[in-house]
């Protein structure tokens, strides 16, 4: 009997490096993590940084120019059912309605599934994100919220190995990126998908993750520090934000986006990293090439 991998993700030493007239650019060089099976992660990091780039070699839908990408134990190269995403527009096909939309994803890859089957799964997803007495209007009917609703519904109802998220929740209101965050935390419950998601928001990378990844700034963008987040789920947003931990945490990445953003660890022999950081490399061995707390 196999011993199921711990880890879902391994990202080793990814490049990304694009042809310009004035000669190769990198956007990011040596890119390390690893992410347990079942453990929701954020990118965050300023704009240009390279967070959706990760975020689109990790989906297959950009190669990678150097490095490995270990996916559920397997070498992954290329997309696939086996993850799902939701961009920050959900590109809707808007000639069909919302059901249709995300039955247009369960028919590919549950084919051998009965017409029945799929149609209840299709339905259960869009039940849960809210969209019961919704689900036969077409996108031209709905609001940013209720199809930002249908295209988490569709990641989720695709059952991926890993669900990755391009800032979702980027283009809507407070209150209605507030109540989505409370929905993709009930689909994440239930299903437990390993997730990485990309965002701007502190508040959101610390209210939804167990662990923030922060990038340093671009070109040739790294992990900078990683912020273990301590909070136990299912979570209420009002105790979190009563919870001294929490100003402690949102203080810690602020100050690494305005004041250590710029700092390479791989290019600093002296860097110390956080505990949080430290800590990774104890656990998933030196993916980084610099001392550890100890050293």
């Amino acid at each position: 009997m196999s011993v199921p991998n711990p880890k879902m993700l391994e990202l080793d030493r990814l490049w990304k490096t694009y042809d310009t007239p004035k000669g190769p650019a990198t956007i990011v060089k040596d890119f390390n993590l690893k992410l347990k099976e079942g453990e929701f992660a954020t990118l965050i990091g300023h704009s240009g940084c390279g967070k959706s780039t990760v975020l689109m070699m990790v989906a297959g839908l950009s190669d990678l120019s150097k490095g490995n990408m270990i996916l559920a134990g397997r070498e992954a190269s290329g997309p696939g059912p086996d993850r799902g995403i939701v961009f920050q527009s959900p590109c809707l096909l808007p000639w069909m309605s919302a059901f249709e939309n995300v039955m247009l994803g369960v028919n590919q890859v549950y084919f051998t599934a009965s017409r029945q089957e799929r149609r209840q799964m299709a339905e259960y997803y869009l039940s849960i994100v809210g969209l019961a007495d919704a689900m036969h209007k077409f996108p031209g009917e709905l609001s940013q919220g209720m199809r930002q609703r249908v295209g988490i519904a569709r990641a989720f109802a695709l059952q991926p190995k890993m669900l990755l998220l391009d800032e979702p929740f980027g283009m809507l209101d407070s209150l209605t990126r507030y109540e989505l965050q409370e929905v993709l935390l009930e689909l994440w419950r239930r299903n437990r998908i390993t997730t990485l998601m990309v965002t701007h928001d502190v508040d959101e990378a610390i209210f939804l993750s167990d662990r923030v990844v922060m990038m340093t700034d671009g070109p040739e963008a790294e992990v900078g520090d990683i912020l273990n987040i301590p909070f136990e789920r299912p979570r209420n947003r009002k105790e979190i934000m009563e919870d001294p931990r929490y100003y402690e945490l949102r203080e810690h990445l602020i100050t690494f986006l305005n004041d250590r953003s710029h700092i390479r660890p791989s290019r600093e022999p002296s860097f110390k990293p956080s505990p949080d950081m430290a800590a990774e490399l104890a656990t998933h061995g030196p993916a980084l090439p610099f001392p550890t707390a100890a050293a």
